[in-house]
């Protein structure tokens, strides 16, 4: 018996991938193309098939270890006959290279040693500056794995393009986004149509356009020499190891018996983001494949299922309610049906805690009117927010408990150094939160700016998903619609959110007198599962003392 080593093949593009799966033990008997291991890079997971017959004698690699071409990952006891051939294949080749050749003059090498053509096709070439060569157009990096819709194409067949012109417009869960030309040249064929389901580096359409000269590579073939290896020398033909790019083709992933996972890497983050257990997770795409939809599924009935001996209770039956009188279906917008998704996750996640507290705002108010005129001046319209905001990023740097996240397995929390505040804006479509990033950093006037560009952006469903990413506390203002108070919903993974509701005058006990005084009703949100009842309560009553007193934001 003879031991040999297996390598990971040629892995392509890729450098380092991971190992999401072992599916062979120490002992175990394999056959040629036996799976052994799972590998997974940004874009695919693999399986690695054995190149020959054997038993696991030693396994050099752990489940979540990275690896590239050429890594070990296992050693095979095989049998001497097959390690002779692989030997045999070996020293052939070096045979090829090491049998001496007979002198012979400059003449009869000319002779003896045919000298191959060069086919015409494999010249070097060298296109002339500025021709017109079609290139494929493919969407840009969106920042995530998920498709989005195609809802309006700008372009046409023939039409000819500029640089930056607007191919398409692509409309996510939260936003609308263009997507540019990044050439110039003729539209020769569009790929996509409205409707379709695209992703990062789906081909939108190609562009006929000037590209830089390039060279192609002189294909050289070996030349023979007169020396050969008689015919039954000839070494037995041993298959090569895969490579990344033939894997897809040879060996893809198909679902078998026990607690193999099959799934794609977005599939899998999903999986790791929300603590599902892939292995308990029925699969209903492609020969039973894990699809995100799956995930969705599975953690909506964990939710929904009773605790282990408490009394069932049953989702809402659906009433036909046409036998009431007229009724109208109506479709909810993908906007809608995520932040309901969202907030039912964050409320059934979260024990939620309220704080209720009035923070006088009578001098604030003063303050901002006096500079009005200022502000028109700067062409800027100075509102309450960009107070609120200054006050919340030094209630923050106060109480850092609440610029946190609480690590899913509860061991350690998050503590973030950056102070990103949402801001909930309403539009036709539903509700979107921009995020304004460094608040700490930032004037009241570069405030008062900055918060009236995103709100413009979010009412016409332009904001980036940049934009809307990122925040680590939130603001959430009824004022203008009224009421006197309301609970808002943390936005998990932050651990608060402040509901500001409209500002009232009331009469306040102030040196031994009542005063009418503008208070303005705050209420605190937060996780008590990250932060305690007594730090809701300094946090709210410290951030109602800045807005009191707002010489207190330059200290």
């Amino acid at each position: 018996m003879a031991i040999e080593n297996i390598t990971v093949p040629d892995l392509g593009d890729a450098t380092e991938v991971e190992v999401i799966e072992l599916l062979v033990s120490v002992g175990q008997s394999v056959e040629e193309n036996d799976s052994l291991l799972v590998l997974e890079s940004d874009k695919a997971a693999m399986e690695i098939p054995a190149p020959m017959s054997g038993v696991v004698k030693s396994i050099a690699v752990n489940l979540g270890d990275q690896v590239t071409t050429g890594s070990e990952m296992l050693s095979l006891e095989v049998e001497e006959i097959a390690a002779a051939e692989i030997e045999k294949s070996t020293n052939a080749e070096e045979q090829k290279e090491t049998i001496p050749q007979p002198e012979v003059s400059s003449e009869e090498q000319e002779e003896t040693i045919p000298q191959p053509e060069v086919p015409a096709e494999e010249h070097e070439e060298t296109p002339a500056s500025n021709e017109l060569v079609p290139n494929t157009i493919e969407v840009p990096d969106l920042g995530t794995d998920d498709e989005v819709d195609v809802i309006e194409i700008h372009i046409k067949v023939g039409d000819a393009v500029d640089v930056d012109d607007s191919l398409i417009t692509l409309e996510s869960d939260k936003a609308a986004m263009e997507v540019p030309s990044p050439q110039a040249g003729e539209l020769m064929e569009l790929l996509i149509s409205v409707g379709d389901k695209v992703k990062t580096g789906s081909a939108i359409a190609v562009i006929k356009g000037i590209e830089a000269a390039t060279e192609k590579k002189i294909a050289k073939p070996a030349i023979p020499t007169s020396a050969s290896v008689e015919p039954e020398e000839a070494p037995s033909e041993v298959p090569p190891a895969p490579s990344a790019s033939s894997m897809p083709e040879a060996r893809k992933l198909t679902p078998t018996a026990g607690d193999k996972v099959y799934a794609g890497p977005a599939v899998r983050k999903l999986a790791r983001e929300l603590g599902v257990d892939l292995t308990q997770v029925p699969g209903t795409g492609a020969k039973n494949r894990i699809i995100k939809e799956d995930i969705y599924a599975f953690v909506k009935i964990q939710i929904n299922a009773p605790a282990e001996g408490a009394a069932t209770v049953s989702s809402i039956p659906d009433i036909d309610f046409s036998q009431f009188g007229e009724i109208e279906q109506v479709p909810r917008t993908k906007l809608e049906k995520l932040t309901a998704t969202n907030m039912h996750r964050s409320w059934t996640a979260v024990p939620h805690v309220a704080q209720f507290i009035d923070a006088d705002i009578t001098d604030l108010e003063a303050f901002r009117t006096e500079l009005k005129s200022e502000g028109e001046r700067r062409g800027v319209k100075l509102t309450f927010l960009p107070f609120l905001l200054k006050a919340c990023a030094k209630a923050l740097k106060e109480y850092p408990q609440f610029n946190s996240s609480l690590h899913s397995s509860g061991e350690y929390v998050i503590r973030k150094k950056y102070f990103h505040i949402g801001v909930a804006v309403a539009t036709d479509a539903g509700l979107v939160v921009p995020v304004v990033r460094n608040v700490d950093q930032k004037s009241i006037w570069q405030l008062a700016e900055e918060v009236l560009e995103l709100s413009d952006k979010a009412k016409q469903r332009k904001l980036s998903i940049e934009e809307m990413q990122g925040a680590s506390f939130t603001i959430s203002s009824l004022g203008a619609i009224g009421g006197t108070g309301f609970i808002p919903i943390v936005n998990a993974p932050e651990v608060a959110i402040l509901g500001v509701a409209k500002t009232e005058i009331k009469p306040v006990y102030v040196d031994n007198e009542f005063q009418p005084r503008k208070m303005l009703p705050l209420t605190l949100s937060y996780d008590h599962k990250a932060v305690n009842g007594v730090d809701g309560g300094l946090f709210a009553t410290y951030l109602a003392g800045l807005l009191a007193d707002i010489r207190h934001l330059v200290l």
